[in-house]
């Protein structure tokens, strides 16, 4: 027998067995696997050392450090966090008197979800987006749940995009007056739901036109042309055609043009020659008058064809029938002052001295056989008298 427990075997399956059944410091047991608490900011938060009561004196450890925010432990092991704040979170260990890990635990802290701050973007009538802004900042991960429905209808989900905080529905009923969206947010502190009401047909508002282009008319020294395409974002031009307003004015200026299209392109035939110009371009529903504009493209800059010295504006040499472009849409309003031509002014200014000068001689003229008309008169009256008063003496008695 002693032979039998000397032997190399024997030693090596003893050496394991002591080995395996030897209490070990980092050991942990099998009901207490870290996991995460939650705690709120600004109150007091209680860890316990394990699932079980325990009456044996425990130490506390943060991160592996005995340096503990403000606490109490009480006589069960219990640690109390007192007033807390981000400081305070981190990886809890509890230990016996032995250093025998009892319990460990990561505390994570922030606050319960608040109101939402929504709001909606409707870029055509197929598609709505909304989006939100947490009002409290909860320093702790959230789930979001979002549904909408029209007036009488069923709720139906709002696909939620978490990283961006915004929810998407496609082909809401646009025909129904009022839609309300309510989104509930949820993590571990608690939960909290917002609802909004709103018109889809007051919110709709298309994206700006795309591959907006100002170009010159070679020939034309008074003369733009505006081509654009309708937005990507507004798929049915037919079923839900869009008003294009275009409005240009010359570099610096602070009056602007303005033309309203339905087609592209459009031809700006009051351009200032020899200037440099700014356009953009916006569009609306045509057929709703409650939508909303779109925001205005990149402004653009384009000069007119400018004449050379050698050839004549063709604008003189050419009827205005041999233009190929739609001139429809040509109703201008705000007309800036910069756009008065500067021939048109001089010819104005002479037309108006030529005016005043005639009305100066005419008035003199007339001023002139008014005298003489009256001269005359006293002159014939004067010679009246003297001969009445000759035949008077005459026909008198001698």
């Amino acid at each position: 027998m002693p032979g039998l427990l000397s032997s190399p075997v024997c030693l090596t399956v003893i050496c394991f067995l002591s080995w395996s059944l030897r209490p070990s410091r980092a050991q942990i047991r099998t009901d207490e696997v870290l996991g995460v608490q939650y705690g709120r900011l600004e109150s007091n938060v209680t860890l316990a050392c394990g699932k079980s009561q325990i009456r044996i004196p425990v130490v506390w450890h943060l991160n592996h450090s005995s340096v503990l925010p403000w606490h109490k432990v009480t006589s069960d092991g219990t640690l109390v966090l007192l007033h807390v704040d981000h400081s305070a979170q981190g990886n809890y260990s509890c230990y016996d008197n032995r250093g025998l890990l009892l319990h460990s635990v990561k505390l994570r802290l922030g606050h319960p979800p608040g109101l939402l701050s929504i709001s909606c973007k409707v870029p055509n009538h197929t598609h709505v987006r909304c989006s939100w802004v947490d009002s409290v900042k909860t320093f702790l991960p959230a789930k979001y749940n979002a549904s909408f429905r029209g007036t009488g209808q069923e709720w139906r989900p709002c696909v939620v995009d978490v990283v961006r905080k915004h929810c998407d529905v496609d082909h809401p009923a646009f025909w129904q007056t009022i839609h309300t969206l309510r989104i509930s947010e949820n993590n571990a502190l608690g939960s909290e739901t917002t609802s909004v009401r709103f018109k889809l047909h007051e919110l709709l508002k298309p994206d700006p036109p795309e591959s907006v282009l100002v170009n010159e008319l070679e020939g034309y020294p008074k003369r733009l042309i505006v081509s654009w395409n309708f937005p990507s974002s507004w798929p049915l031009h037919d079923a839900f055609p869009l008003m294009f307003q275009i409005r240009y004015r010359p570099y610096g200026s602070i009056y602007w043009s303005e033309v309203y299209a339905e087609e592209s392109p459009v031809v700006i035939f009051d351009a200032l020659a020899g200037y440099l110009h700014q356009v953009q371009l916006r569009a609306r529903d045509e057929v709703n008058s409650e939508s909303q504009w779109s925001e205005w493209s990149p402004l653009l800059l384009a000069r007119p064809w400018e004449v050379s010295s050698t050839s004549e504006s063709p604008d003189l040499l050419l009827p205005d029938y041999f233009f190929p472009f739609n001139t429809k849409p040509e109703t201008s309003t705000a007309k800036t002052h910069t756009h008065d031509r500067p021939e048109d002014e001089g010819n104005l200014g002479l037309v108006i001295l030529l005016v005043l000068f005639s009305v100066v001689i005419l008035t003199t003229v007339l001023s002139l056989i008014f005298v003489v008309w009256v001269r005359q008169r006293r002159r014939d009256h004067v010679t009246k008298q003297e001969l009445t008063a000759m035949v008077k003496m005459k026909s008198m008695p001698t």
